[in-house]
């Protein structure tokens, strides 16, 4: 195969946690869709969610790959999931994360893997919650995706040990 990728090439990972087994052939595609090309994605069962499958896929391609399969998994209420994506030149990090009950939360990634906050968001939550501490301290919880992080942690935890699989984008 060959790979064809811009000089500020960048890559992450597709994590589905937990879906029903009905919508996978519908994720499938949407991700072939956005990556161009066909995929073969190994679903194993989530231990985590009763009658659920998970499975994860790593991609490379140009900044803002990770934001359009974000968009493309978006709108199946019954999908947990997570998108990266790396840092490249002149581009930041990001993550998305999904789940039934929170919906998405996208935030900005340093190279670590650290949340990044905008300083706007940052100020308009300082001014929004001044002088109430808890609540101060709840929306920072929120910027960062901590609500997020809490509810996919344990179907993160289930999928420890699962093979990971390197796509690039050809084109």
């Amino acid at each position: 195969m060959s790979v064809t990728a811009s000089r500020n090439a960048t890559r992450g990972v597709v994590f589905i946690h937990s879906t029903p087994t009905a919508l996978c052939p519908h994720i499938t595609w949407a991700l072939e869709t956005v990556l161009g090309q066909p995929l073969h994605l190994d679903w194993t069962i989530q231990p985590a969610g009763p009658r659920m499958v998970r499975t994860e896929v790593s991609w490379s391609g140009d900044p803002g790959t990770g934001a359009r399969l974000a968009s493309a998994l978006r709108g199946w209420d019954h999908v947990r999931y997570e998108v990266t994506e790396d840092p490249s030149p002149g581009a930041d990090g990001s993550r998305w994360s999904h789940t039934p009950t929170l919906g998405l939360h996208h935030t900005w990634t340093s190279a670590n893997g650290d949340a990044m906050v905008n300083e706007d968001r940052l100020r308009d939550v300082v001014d929004l919650h001044r002088g109430d501490v808890p609540a101060l301290h709840a929306a920072i919880d929120a910027l960062l995706g901590a609500p997020w992080d809490r509810e996919l942690e344990p179907f993160r935890y289930a999928g420890d040990g699962a093979p990971v699989r390197w796509l690039h984008k050809v084109g």
